[in-house]
């Protein structure tokens, strides 16, 4: 059984590199978008809070070198707010997410990799009221990105992708009467499962 194992492992470190210099990976995923949410001032009397939303995601990964790569991470999902459980509405969120990646052992089937960059945010489609009020947000948000994941090459054209990321997104919420509420830090973490494939 052990001899079988290190064969397989040995074959897997043995395959050609999926992805080197000047390629582009595109990947489709599944994620789930998990909120790491705190509040302040009124917010945080309230206890607002924000709910998960699963949504489809396309990323973009172009190969500066064998090791190092530049990812565009592109989709958007809808969240509900609430505040002590009771619902306050929704809003969309898209954040299109810029990484530069580190990719490890270029030359194995099994890709790690890490990644840091930015994040931009627009929150758009808002239906959040406090009673018969509507609440205003601030539409944009600018914040840091960490991500780390890996690609498996099921063949030399495609491979399957785990990935986990930590972005940071924040809005202001204001009440026409009350006016500024505090401030809102989603700060979800998004975890992906999917498939891609180079050109």
């Amino acid at each position: 059984m052990k001899k079988i194992a290190l064969a397989a492992l040995i074959a897997a470190m043995a395959a050609p590199a999926f992805a080197a210099q000047g390629d582009i990976l595109a990947r489709f995923r599944v994620i789930n978008v998990s909120p790491d949410e705190s509040v302040n001032k009124t917010l945080d009397a309230l206890n607002v809070g924000v709910d998960s939303a699963w949504a489809p995601e396309l990323d973009f990964t172009y190969m500066i070198t064998n090791n190092i790569g530049a990812e565009l991470i592109l989709g958007t999902t809808r969240h509900k707010v609430t505040a002590g459980g009771a619902s306050l509405g929704k809003v969309s969120v898209l954040p299109p997410t810029l990484t530069l990646q580190y990719h490890f052992a270029p030359e194995a089937a099994f890709r790690p990799y890490v990644g840091a960059g930015i994040n931009y945010t627009r929150f758009y489609d808002n239906d959040l009221k406090y009673g018969a009020d509507d609440l205003e947000i601030d539409r944009n948000s600018w914040g840091g990105a960490l991500q780390i994941g890996a690609d498996y090459a099921i063949n030399k054209d495609y491979f399957v992708n785990v990935d986990v990321k930590k972005i940071w997104i924040k809005t202001d919420v204001t009440h026409p009467a009350l006016g500024n509420l505090g401030t809102l830090k989603i700060n979800p973490w998004v975890f992906g499962l999917g498939i891609g494939t180079k050109f």
